[in-house]
C-alpha cells in the first residue's frame, strides 16, 4: 500500500489552515488548537516546513507563522517533499536512487514513470485546492503516451 506518514498528513493540514487565513500571523499554539493537534507536532511540523522553504517564521508583534508564497504556488508535492523527502515509487524511481539489482531488474523504467505520472498529478495539487472545503475537482489529463508501461520493442 502506498501511503503518506501522518506527519506529512498532519503539515498538509497545518498549511490548509494557514493558506484559508494567509494574511494573518498564525502561532504554533493557535495551530494546534486551530486542527486538534498536540502542539509538539505541530511544531516539529512547521520547523520542517520552514526548512523546506514553503512557510517563512517571523518574530515580534506581528510574529507568527506565514506562507512563504502564495497558496496556488505550493503544491502537494512540495508539501510531501518538505516531509518525507522526494516522491518516488520505489528507490530507484528518483534520480539519487541507487539499486543492487539495477543491471538484472527489468522493471526500473516502468516505476520509473508510474513515479513520474505520480509526480505530475501531485504537482497539479494546489495547497490552495487542499484548502477548499469543496470536493477536489481537477481536469486531470496525464499524457498517457509518456507513461506508457507498455514494453518497448
Amino acid at each position: 500500500m502506498l501511503k503518506l506518514s501522518r506527519l506529512t498528513d498532519y503539515a498538509a493540514v497545518v498549511m490548509a489552515q494557514i493558506a484559508r487565513h494567509p494574511r494573518q500571523p498564525h502561532a504554533a499554539g493557535e495551530l494546534a488548537e486551530a486542527v486538534q493537534l498536540p502542539h509538539p507536532t505541530v511544531s516539529k511540523t512547521l520547523k520542517m516546513l520552514v526548512r523546506a522553504g514553503l512557510l517563512v517564521s517571523r518574530r515580534g508583534a506581528q510574529g507568527g507563522y506565514y506562507l512563504a508564497r502564495p497558496a496556488s504556488e505550493i503544491t502537494a508535492s512540495d508539501i510531501i517533499a518538505a516531509i518525507e523527502g522526494p516522491v518516488a515509487v520505489t528507490e530507484c524511481s528518483h534520480a539519487d536512487g541507487e539499486c543492487d539489482l539495477a543491471s538484472t531488474c527489468g522493471v526500473a523504467d516502468n516505476w520509473q514513470r508510474v513515479s513520474l505520472a505520480i509526480r505530475e498529478l501531485l504537482d497539479s495539487i494546489t495547497l490552495a485546492h487542499l484548502a477548499d472545503s469543496a470536493p477536489l475537482k481537477l481536469p486531470i489529463r496525464l499524457p498517457i503516451q509518456s507513461i506508457s508501461l507498455a514494453a518497448e520493442a
